[in-house]
């Protein structure tokens, strides 16, 4: 049977049709309540992003995007600090969008890297594609490059 004790000062028992009357026996969270003046105030937690990455890309999703074929372009723009850049395709077309986990090899690409890649769609539509199994295949000449580690390697100019 229920405390009636615990029951909330301002409201009567809940009541189910079924059973014997219930009472809520434990501190709602809400603004201006006493348990917020105790601690902080709960903080939101960050949304999941949308978009597929190496960790969360399904099964079946994997499978396509390693089986397709393999496609050349030149890196547009890449931002460590934010995990994503541009590819522009060899071929012409729209820039493909290039998230920091599908990158593999030791260096962060930068502007004007050869690189290969492969496209899988974007959920939930799949209207949009990204890069993946991205491999950079010639350094940019006259750039510094930086490993992942950290490292800055300077690479001098082909001439």
């Amino acid at each position: 049977m229920a405390d009636p004790s615990l029951t909330s000062p301002s409201e009567a028992p809940l009541r189910s049709p079924r059973a014997a009357p219930l009472s809520l026996s434990f501190p709602l969270l809400r603004e201006g309540s006493r348990v917020w003046e105790r601690g902080a105030p709960p903080q939101p937690r960050s949304l999941p992003s949308p978009l597929p990455t190496k960790r969360n890309r399904t099964y079946s999703a994997t499978v396509r995007a390693t089986s397709g074929p393999a496609f050349k372009g030149v890196c547009k723009s890449f931002c460590r600090s934010q995990g994503h850049g541009f590819i522009r395709p060899t071929n012409g077309g729209d820039d493909i969008f290039l998230h920091i986990s599908d990158i593999e090899g030791e260096y962060v690409p930068v502007e004007g890297d050869e690189v290969t890649y492969k496209v899988s769609r974007i959920p939930p539509k799949n209207l949009k594609i990204q890069a993946v199994e991205v491999k950079i295949v010639h350094l940019n000449p006259g750039t510094k490059h930086e490993t992942w580690s950290g490292q800055i390697i300077s690479q001098l100019d082909e001439s």
